[in-house]
């Protein structure tokens, strides 16, 4: 055993030491690479060589596989177009051909490929980085393409072909193409490599200075590495062009060569190697470069609403889609593209949202926008601007998306991913956008006139326009507490009760024992006092699939009236949260404003287990209790009835509420937090003290 273990430890400590040494020569190769970069600020437009070199070298590499075929109308006029670039660089004519007749007179298979690749290196000390490589690259293109030129000719009647092909003594290709094809293989694939390396060094030499500097990481490693990499590309671009030297004088001879095609083989790897690691590099200067222009977009965002315009296209411009090539809306009424010029000068309320908005909260916009145009009052246009995630999208992502557009009346973006990052960034950060649905008013020069209009929307529908915040308060100065600001225009059945005068109970929760107690003891307690009584069942909040099943129910037991869909229901307790959030947007407290403590009291309801019920008559008498509570006063109608003719019905029963009132009680707050605004202080709507806070998140709400 320990003599084993004793050969083990001989293994590791010489495998280190050949990685010392491997180490300390890939150093000293760096010091060597190095020394022989002395640039002289020169610069080569690159450009249009690479584009050239790429065009000619894939053609190449297309006819040592495919064999000879003539150039289509396209290539020619690509080649064309190409020389006609490359007329600007005729300075670089007499450098090309000085390393192409290096390549093709010292590249030998057996000759020093790291000797040829210094000898060239020091010829090219005077350039950059990525002017030495494509310069390589280039004239091996002329050494390779004027190989397979004459080559290629040699097999048609070209009686100049063949005999320039008879003194250089060029293989047959046709004739000898089995025989061949390992070399030619793995010379194409080298080349391959090759370029796309030297392709990654020229990005690295385009990427603008502006947003990524040399200092930082991805930029300085990658700077690190280049010039290793490029002696890596010409040793390739020496070792290719030795194979083709080896190909002159082989016409009548073996064209085996089985261990130069390995060594190429191994040179593509290497380069194989080279390549992924700069192009994640690359990847990363790429991301460190999108970051610092989103960064910068978004300030200009910031800049840009700070501004006067004189109208609303620059912002809208910035906001959905910046250029003219395409028209990025489309209209929901024609569902026809359109470009934002629609919307010029215009009201322009966005509906910003992810892809889980609810049928429910486009009936009621839909309702609102097309009363709107109904009406010609609240000249106003919207705009769907969808918030969804790149990496998350697919097919079942994209159908939802068209669907959701096809339902809706008003304009939509045509496609989500036009909306720059740096907009997404600004609608959640300064707009405060989380999950839940907002929609953000602009005036006709695109300034701001509410980060989030939908709680008015929700509250007073186009009578809030033109959705400005004077305009919310002057809207608050008008209301009271009362069924009406309840109802409104949920359900105009309601509001004709409350002129006539009648007995209305709202009431809600789910527990079908209390609902079917209760409303016999309502209906019981108006035939007793001989009064007119209304009930209409509003539901629960946030419980859709529920609300469903106990519409059902009420069709099939006839409790009392009810709202038959589930939008009604969701409406209700919709207008209810917008009013609480309102009203603590313009800094109202329970303690200060009657009918947040209201709102908040019926909202406390709902967060219960129990049922609950709102008593009323006529615009604002109204009495309200948890369900225990409200069952019991019922029950006992016997005890507060002689006290209706002296105080009226409502205030007698709100008395005999009160004696029933224990200060023992628990009552539960829900706020979707995803809306904004939570306040850091609420108090009990029954006693006044305040509330522990908690933070609930909830998978499934149903």
């Amino acid at each position: 055993m320990a003599s084993t273990h004793g050969g083990s430890n001989k293994m590791q400590q010489r495998k280190e030491k050949r990685r010392l040494f491997a180490a300390a020569d890939d150093s000293a190769m760096m010091k060597q690479i190095q020394a022989t970069h002395q640039p002289d600020g020169r610069e080569v437009d690159v450009k249009p060589i690479i584009q050239i070199v790429d065009q000619v070298l894939i053609q190449l590499i297309a006819r040592s596989i495919e064999g000879h075929h003539e150039k289509s109308e396209n290539e020619k006029l690509e080649a064309a177009a190409a020389l006609a670039e490359f007329d600007m660089l005729d300075s670089l004519a007499f450098v090309i051909h000085k390393i192409s007749c290096e390549l093709s007179c010292k590249c030998s298979g057996s000759g020093d490929a790291h000797g040829s690749t210094m000898v060239l290196l020091n010829y090219l000390s005077s350039y950059a980085w990525h002017g030495k490589v494509v310069l390589t690259l280039a004239s091996f293109s002329v050494v390779f393409g004027e190989f397979w030129l004459v080559a290629e000719m040699s097999t048609k009647e070209n009686t100049l072909a063949k005999s320039v092909a008879l003194l250089k003594q060029l293989p047959d290709i046709v004739e000898n193409s089995s025989s061949l094809m390992p070399q030619f293989d793995a010379v194409n694939k080298l080349v391959k490599a090759s370029l796309d390396v030297t392709m990654c060094i020229v990005k690295f030499k385009e990427l603008p200075s502006q947003y990524i500097s040399q200092d930082s990481p991805p930029m300085s490693l990658a700077s690190a590495y280049i010039p290793i990499a490029s002696y890596w590309v010409i040793r390739s671009i020496v070792a290719c062009s030795s194979q083709i030297s080896g190909f002159i004088g082989m016409r009548n001879e073996s064209m085996s060569s089985a261990t130069e095609a390995w060594e190429l083989s191994s040179l593509a790897h290497k380069m194989a190697s080279i390549y992924e690691h700069l192009n994640n590099q690359l990847d990363q200067c790429y991301r460190a470069i999108e970051e610092r222009m989103q960064i910068e977009a978004f300030h200009n965002l910031v800049r840009l609403f700070e501004t006067v315009h004189i109208d609303n296209m620059k912002i809208l411009r910035a906001l959905i889609y910046a250029k003219d090539d395409f028209p990025p809306l489309i209209d929901g009424t024609t569902k026809t593209k359109t470009s934002l010029e629609i919307l010029r000068r215009k009201h322009v309320l966005l509906l910003i949202s992810d892809l889980d908005l609810s049928q429910e909260e486009i009936m009621v916009l839909d309702n609102l926008y097309k009363d709107a145009k109904a009406r010609g009052e609240g000249h106003y246009e919207m705009v769907w601007i969808p918030v969804v995630e790149k990496s998350s999208w697919n097919e079942a992502a994209n159908q939802k998306f068209e669907y959701l557009q096809s339902m809706m009346a008003w304009y939509s973006v045509r496609d989500p991913f036009i909306i720059e990052p740096s907009v997404i960034k600004y609608i959640k950060e300064v707009w405060n956008f989380t999950k839940k649905a907002i929609v953000v008013a602009l005036d006709p020069q695109g300034r701001l006139s509410s980060p989030n209009a939908i709680h008015m929307i929700w509250i007073w529908g186009n009578l809030a326009f033109p959705f400005t915040r004077e305009k919310e308060e002057s809207m608050w100065k008008q209301e009271i507490w009362s069924l009406e600001l309840l109802v409104d225009g949920i359900d105009p059945s309601v509001l004709e009760w409350v002129t006539e005068g009648k007995f209305i109970c709202l009431y809600g929760g789910e527990d079908l024992e209390w609902i079917s107690k209760f409303t016999t003891a309502a209906l019981s307690v108006a035939k007793a006092g001989g009064f007119e009584l209304e009930m209409v069942y509003v539901g629960k909040s946030n419980a859709k699939e529920r609300m469903q099943k106990m519409i059902n129910t009420f069709a099939t037991r006839k409790f009392s009236y009810y709202w038959p869909n589930v939008t009604s229901i969701w409406f209700f307790w919709a207008r209810l949260e917008s009013m609480l959030y309102s009203k603590l947007q313009h800094g109202r407290t329970v303690e200060n404003d009657e009918i947040m403590s209201e709102v908040m009291t019926v909202l406390s309801f709902d967060g219960s287990d129990q049922g609950w019920a709102i008593f009323c008559r006529g615009a604002s008498e109204m009495a309200r209790a948890k369900g225990d509570t409200a069952l019991t006063s019922l029950l006992e109608f016997d005890k507060w009835k002689e006290n209706i003719d002296k105080l009226g019905l409502v205030q007698a029963l709100k008395d005999y509420l009160d004696q029933l009132h224990t200060p023992h009680h628990c009552n539960r707050l829900i706020l979707p937090g995803s809306t904004g605004g939570i306040p850091q202080k609420v108090v009990c709507a029954e006693c006044g003290r305040q509330m522990e806070k908690y933070f609930m998140y909830r998978c499934c709400v149903e």
